[in-house]
């Protein structure tokens, strides 16, 4: 069993849907672990706390990649439960064969376009920490239309976060960085946890990635953005 990415049919996505080649360990976790882990869009809204079967704190991240800084976050914080969302189908097949392996209770996943996935499942006013963690930078200009971070999907997201949750950004393009600042700053409801118009210092519970530590190796910068939503 192959779980394929779900997904409404828009004219504008923020990412490409690659098809990269699964290893045999991938495909074995969608048989596996899939019943344990995955959720589907279909199923509509969430009860996250009928799901994990507690009541705890909850972060959601948005394009996990192939899972290994969550997997690492999710080791860490034992005491929250995580959502992850992704479109690629490898990745979300090595983040479940990690935590199966590793009998990881506090994850379940959803291979589906964030944009449904808030829309349709995730309750309102119901996430402590939503992360979103080098998304695509879409570094032509005529592209730019088609990155994350723009005003309305904040909004969205300001609506699932409870009322001092925070959203947490970090990209390597000094540029979306930029728009991402810009954005932020004039959005309705969020206030700088640094202060006005600062970035932040990595926080202690966001990892350093291999392609972070390959990038510091060249000389290219990250940065990390945390905002606080206050109403």
């Amino acid at each position: 069993m192959v779980i394929r990415p779900e997904y409404k049919k828009k004219s504008i996505r923020s990412y490409v849907i690659r098809s990269g080649r699964m290893t045999e360990g991938q495909k074995l976790a969608f048989d596996k672990y899939w019943p344990t882990y995955g959720l589907s869009l279909h199923d509509g809204r969430l009860d996250i706390a009928a799901q994990f079967g507690r009541n705890a704190p909850n972060v959601l991240e948005i394009g996990f990649g192939m899972g290994g800084s969550l997997v690492q976050m999710i080791q860490a914080e034992p005491d929250k439960d995580f959502i992850g969302i992704e479109v690629h189908t490898p990745g979300a097949g090595s983040l479940i064969n990690d935590v199966g392996n590793l009998e990881v209770p506090n994850l379940r996943v959803y291979l589906a376009d964030a944009i449904d996935v808030l829309e349709d499942c995730i309750p309102d006013a119901s996430i402590d920490r939503l992360q979103i963690y080098f998304p695509d930078p879409w570094h032509k200009r005529k592209h730019n239309k088609r990155r994350l971070i723009q005003p309305d999907f904040v909004q969205k997201i300001r609506s699932k976060l409870k009322v001092e949750g925070i959203l947490h950004l970090a990209t390597d393009w000094e540029h979306y960085a930029e728009q991402m600042l810009e954005v932020m700053e004039t959005a309705e409801g969020f206030e700088n946890t640094m202060g006005s118009a600062q970035y932040s210092p990595r926080p202690d519970f966001r990892p350093v990635t291999k392609f972070e530590q390959r990038g510091e190796r060249l000389g290219h910068g990250v940065w990390d953005l945390l905002y606080r939503r206050v109403v």
